[in-house]
């Protein structure tokens, strides 16, 4: 083994060993075991559950903190590992060694990369369980077939991050697609992961639905909203108009034959929630009433932020705005006009690789 080769292979090691420092001082890990700790003995008080929507709170936030701790001990022992790999080749000229020093190096360091991510949730609720609610805009069929495609790219997304998914409510569109769409999904930080997609989404492609298969330009807008518990959200009773009426659309056989559909109106900010998925009107209730608590805590959340960035002087793009385009024909690419990240394998994107994406969001949020 050449000796230039050792050298930068240790040089590759002490760069490691300086990032991972760097990184590990950044947490005070034994707080975050203190913290774990702490919420596990919440978890296991006879009263835990009473509150459901907190219990589930409380216990994802300690999963969370215990993957990244588990992470970081896992990091710990393989640095060690490493040092003492490379203690050896100093000794001996040995080209499987060399190999193997290469490889778990080259592995050290994705996975450094992976835990870097994680200090970069620093939102309010980053590890908040999140709604999303896709709905079609300008573009007639097309428009609605692409809210279906962007359904389907966070389901999938959902899959490779073993998310848990409930569809809330969902309104087919009458030729193809869907009008909108509002899915829970839980898990790992999912709110952190998914609050970079909120928008409006722009598809451009030779459209599928015209004869001369022209050109056609699509919207899409995406809003993603926090789940926040009963306790953190106070609405107040006559803030709140409610109405039932007959579910439509597919369902089963008796999904219409009863009032089971619920519409919740909040008068003072004219927010309007529909939730028609569940055969039952209390779970229906339920789950408009969690999505407005959503939107009330979100609308504060950006009138803070808006505040603060009028204070700072900061220009971003704004919610609600054209985040990210997708060109399917020529140059294929997907880009990010907000962090200018860009992808050319648009099937991956469209199946659901969204990590790239997030992780140069929160960067740019940083």
């Amino acid at each position: 083994m050449a000796i230039t080769q050792l050298e930068n292979l240790n040089n590759f090691l002490i760069e490691l060993t300086e990032r991972y420092q760097n990184l590990a001082s950044t947490f005070d890990l034994s707080q975050m075991k203190v913290e774990i700790d702490q919420l596990r003995q919440k978890m296991n008080e006879p009263d835990f559950w009473q509150d459901s929507s907190l219990a589930a709170q409380i216990s994802q936030r300690a999963e969370n903190l215990h993957q990244d701790w588990e992470g970081w001990q896992k990091l710990e022992q393989e640095l060690k590992y490493l040092q003492e790999l490379s203690g050896l080749l100093k000794n001996e000229v040995d080209i499987d060694l060399s190999r193997e020093l290469t490889e778990k190096l080259e592995n050290f360091n994705q996975a450094l990369n992976d835990l870097e991510i994680t200090t970069l949730y620093q939102g309010p609720y980053d590890d908040r369980a999140a709604i999303i609610t896709i709905s079609a805009g300008t573009g007639g069929v097309d428009a609605q077939d692409w809210a279906q495609m962007l359904e389907r790219m966070y389901l999938r997304f959902a899959e490779r991050q073993e998310f848990k998914v409930e569809i809330i409510d969902r309104v087919l569109a009458n030729e193809a697609g869907i009008k909108s769409v509002s899915i829970k999904f839980n898990g790992l930080r999912v709110y952190g992961n998914l609050k970079s997609e909120n928008g409006t989404h722009r598809l451009l492609r030779n459209s599928p639905f015209n004869a001369d298969g022209l050109r056609q330009t699509s919207f899409a807008s995406i809003e993603v909203i926090p789940e926040i518990p009963g306790q953190e959200i106070s609405i107040q009773e006559q803030d709140v108009r409610l109405d039932v009426f007959r579910s439509s659309g597919p369902g089963g056989q008796s999904v219409n034959t009863t009032d089971s559909a619920v519409r919740l109106v909040h008068l003072p900010t004219g927010i309007t929630i529909n939730c028609q998925s569940e055969r039952s009107q209390h779970q229906n209730k339920e789950n408009a009433f969690a999505i407005l608590r959503a939107k009330l805590a979100k609308l504060e959340l950006e009138k803070k932020e808006a505040e603060e960035k009028k204070l700072k002087g900061e220009v971003k793009a704004d919610w609600g705005q054209q985040i990210r385009s997708y060109w399917l024909y020529g140059n294929r690419l997907v880009k990010d006009h907000r962090t200018d990240f860009s992808s050319t394998d648009v099937e991956a994107v469209l199946d659901g690789d969204l990590k790239d994406f997030i992780a140069a969001y929160l960067r740019w949020l940083k």
